[in-house]
């Protein structure tokens, strides 16, 4: 295997692991515009880093994290309603993004990389951010599992309890955030909250519990990017929204088999 395959190939399965279990939180709490918010703000972070010399990765994380706060602080003391603020904000940002690299003459940049990903041309670089991301925001999710899940399933009756429901909020859309960041090389910044939310929601239809939710959407994401990259590889199609119309076929497959009793 080439090795620009096999890195390709490491960062696709490295996301989709912690895609899964992440991803079935975003389908619980219904944060999908959200995270659509925090995906097209990436390619504004990508603009910055250009501008600061920082390196992209980085500065995505940076400012996808940063998003993150304002937009939870903005959630909580603005009187408009949150899918309306997120409206804003999410063409806002993308917009942003895009005029300020146009103004960026002495710098070359492949545009359709960063909207659509560019998974075959992941570097070591590239990769490290991946992986180490990923396992960060793996063990952050295992050590955060039982109360972020209480939280989902009833936020009153945790905060009788003494959970910090609104850290635990906090917390949650950082991970989404840092995901976010780390995927924009492999699905692209319009195309990230698909790899979150799709193999989620195939694998909510068949399972009994929420530990067997995340885990099939882990393994469905896992089979979405091979059969992505195998498309790719073989047929000359862009790699990443390969991987989406793979997962959009294991959902379709998914609604086809009988619910589970």
């Amino acid at each position: 295997m080439p090795d620009f395959l096999l890195n390709a190939l490491i960062a696709g399965l490295t996301l989709a692991l912690v895609a899964g279990p992440l991803g079935s939180f975003v389908v619980w709490r219904r944060m999908a515009y959200f995270g659509d918010t925090l995906s097209h703000a990436a390619l504004l972070g990508v603009a910055l880093g250009l501008l600061l010399g920082l390196s992209p990765t980085l500065a995505v994380t940076a400012g996808c994290l940063l998003l993150a706060l304002v937009l939870v602080t903005l959630q909580q003391r603005q009187p408009l309603a949150s899918d309306t603020l997120l409206g804003i904000l999410a063409p806002t940002t993308l917009s942003l993004g895009l005029v300020a690299l146009s103004f960026m003459k002495d710098v070359r940049i492949d545009l359709m990389a960063y909207l659509f990903g560019d998974l075959l041309a992941v570097s070591p670089t590239d990769l490290a951010w991946i992986v180490g991301g990923s396992a960060l925001v793996l063990l952050a999710l295992c050590g955060l599992w039982r109360p972020l899940l209480a939280v989902t399933v009833h936020e009153e009756l945790a905060r009788v309890e003494g959970l910090p429901v609104a850290g635990l909020r906090l917390a949650l859309m950082l991970l989404i955030a840092v995901v976010i960041a780390v995927a924009m090389k492999i699905v692209g910044v319009l195309l990230i909250t698909s790899l979150l939310i799709i193999p989620a929601a195939a694998a909510q239809r068949h399972a009994r519990t929420p530990e067997q939710m995340a885990i099939g959407a882990s393994l469905l994401g896992l089979l979405a990017v091979s059969g992505g990259l195998a498309l790719s590889w073989f047929q000359d199609t862009p790699a990443g929204p390969s991987i989406v119309v793979a997962a959009a076929t294991l959902f379709l497959f998914s609604l086809a088999l009988p619910r589970r009793a």
